[in-house]
């Protein structure tokens, strides 16, 4: 089953996709693809959604705007250096444990909305990602098949990153992490019942053109199951938070020289089974404040 949410920011409708060209609304039975439907769990949302996409009408899309196809989350938890490819190519250490750092939530927008880079950036980094959405409220799983039963979908999340704030000051990744638009996500969630092996899945992004990532969730170091795990024990996980599980290499503090973004820049990302993004990058419209103004 694939979940998607379509409409104006903040006026978005769940619906199912059927195909390319169809979808089934269930704005009527759910009242959106958030924490409250997530807790349903796995089995029930099945239940709740089958009979309508089996027997309801099909829709025709028509041009309606993508959104994120969860709502805003809880938090949104990321994953570093666990791709052992792209940990070769930052020259660092495949590390012996995730790597955790949080995003903010409102990052989070549709697949083919504009991607903003903030004031003073000239670092602005691209991260195609597979992004693991939580089904039910864990703490302390103790196996991976536990795990598995937390898992309600996965996602395509570009994770765009801010080098110069994420590495080059003191202080938390999180910074070069949460600016608006960080974190488009979607078309679509895809249930875990469509995914045959979760780390059998292409995955690739290209800028104006130009192939840059290509990789494959193969070169995962912490695969889903382990994360889901691994992060419970430390903090409860709420249904529909969104974990980012890395990258694989081709970013764009990668190449020597770097590479960055820049307004009119033009990305195009997808993952096997999970479809594709589009994002056009302009410049950030708020006042930005420097860091010593808030001394």
């Amino acid at each position: 089953m694939k979940l998607m949410r379509i409409g104006k920011p903040g006026q978005e409708k769940p619906v199912v996709r059927i195909d390319e060209d169809t979808y089934v609304d269930v704005s009527d039975l759910v009242e959106d693809f958030d924490e409250k439907f997530f807790a349903m769990g796995v089995d029930s949302i099945h239940y709740a959604v089958q009979e309508r996409v089996e027997n309801g009408t099909v829709s025709r899309f028509a041009g309606e705007r993508i959104g994120s196809p969860i709502a805003r989350p809880h938090q949104i938890l990321c994953i570093g250096l666990n791709y052992s490819d792209h940990a070769a190519e930052t020259k660092q250490a495949i590390p012996d444990e995730p790597i955790l750092f949080t995003k903010s939530p409102n990052t989070l927008v549709g697949p083919f909305d504009d991607v903003k880079i903030p004031r003073r950036s000239q670092k602005t980094d691209w991260e195609v990602e597979l992004g693991v959405v939580i089904g039910k409220r864990t703490q302390y799983a103790s196996s991976a098949e536990e795990a598995r039963s937390a898992i309600a979908g996965y996602v395509i999340c570009n994770d765009v990153s801010e080098r110069e704030f994420q590495l080059e000051g003191t202080g938390q990744w999180s910074k070069g992490k949460s600016a608006e638009t960080f974190n488009p996500c979607g078309p679509w969630l895809v249930t875990p019942d469509e995914i045959e092996n979760v780390l059998e899945l292409d995955m690739w992004l290209d800028v104006n053109g130009v192939r840059r990532q290509s990789g494959s969730t193969s070169q995962m170091i912490f695969d889903p199951l382990f994360l889901v795990q691994y992060l419970s024990q430390f903090m409860v996980l709420e249904p529909g938070d969104l974990i980012n599980t890395g990258t694989p290499p081709g970013v764009g503090m990668g190449f020597n020289p770097p590479v960055y973004l820049a307004p009119g820049d033009r990305m195009s990302l997808g993952i096997e089974k999970l479809g594709e993004q589009r994002q056009f990058v302009r410049s950030a419209t708020a006042q930005g404040v420097k860091e010593k103004d808030l001394a």
